[in-house]
């Protein structure tokens, strides 16, 4: 048993479309673990059944040792998620969705201001806490996300896409923060299409028509050949 993540012979199909076939992996703390796969690989489908938004009737998951399926709560509650589609209160300020976030999951009262400046402190988000969410630019909200993800100090970490819309250096920032969690022990997986944010030293799974179909550190899985071509040999799309 793991305090990572696990995912044992998921499945999961729309009808007669398959979206999973058999997928299993297994992360441990302080990996981080880059899900690559073009649009319509189940990358999608894969955060749903993580998050639970949609239950496997086939496969089994395992978040920080507890069953999802049998002990979601357990599961859920040591799981942050940053999710595609920001789900920010603009009208708010940072310390105030962050604490609404906190209050959601049923923290004391009284822990949740050092929670927060912990959260914060970590994603160098300190000095903008009573900066409203709809001043801040898209770099920084993704960065308050983050931080909302980590106030309950979950050891699974769960970013869907989280770049999406954000300009080179924003992308870098939020990549080089995300390292530096896995750095401190965080087991992180970050799905993406975009073959530049893989560095040669992370995990790295490729999921193409439902199926892993390479696993592995991502130098290794590349070769002399950079990922971007790799990947478009294999999978046939642009990356």
């Amino acid at each position: 048993m793991t305090d990572g993540l696990t995912v044992s012979g998921l499945s999961f199909s729309y009808g007669p479309k398959v979206a999973l076939n058999d997928i299993s992996f297994e992360l441990e703390p302080g990996q981080f673990c880059a899900l690559l796969g073009p649009n319509g690989a189940g990358k999608s489908t894969l955060v749903s059944l993580l998050t639970r938004l949609l239950v496997a009737p086939k496969g089994d998951i395992r978040i920080a040792g507890h069953d999802l399926r049998g002990a979601s709560r357990s599961a859920l509650a040591d799981l942050g998620v940053v999710f595609q589609q920001p789900t920010l209160d603009l009208s708010l300020t940072v310390r105030q969705n962050l604490s609404y976030f906190a209050a959601l999951h049923g923290m004391a009262r009284g822990d949740v201001p050092a929670r927060i400046g912990a959260a914060l402190e970590r994603l160098d988000m300190h000095e903008r806490a009573d900066e409203k969410a709809g001043a801040l630019n898209g770099g920084h909200r993704r960065r308050m996300e983050l931080a909302r993800a980590l106030i309950h100090r979950p050891k699974v970490l769960l970013l869907d896409e989280p770049t999406v819309g954000l300009d080179a250096a924003s992308r870098a920032a939020i990549t080089d923060h995300v390292h530096d969690l896995a750095d401190q022990g965080l087991c992180i997986l970050w799905t993406t299409h975009l073959t530049d944010e893989v560095r040669d030293n992370d995990r790295l799974l490729v999921l193409h028509q439902g199926e892993i179909l390479a696993d592995g550190r991502c130098g290794d899985i590349r070769g002399d050949s950079p990922l971007k071509d790799w990947f478009l040999s294999r999978t046939k799309v642009a990356a």
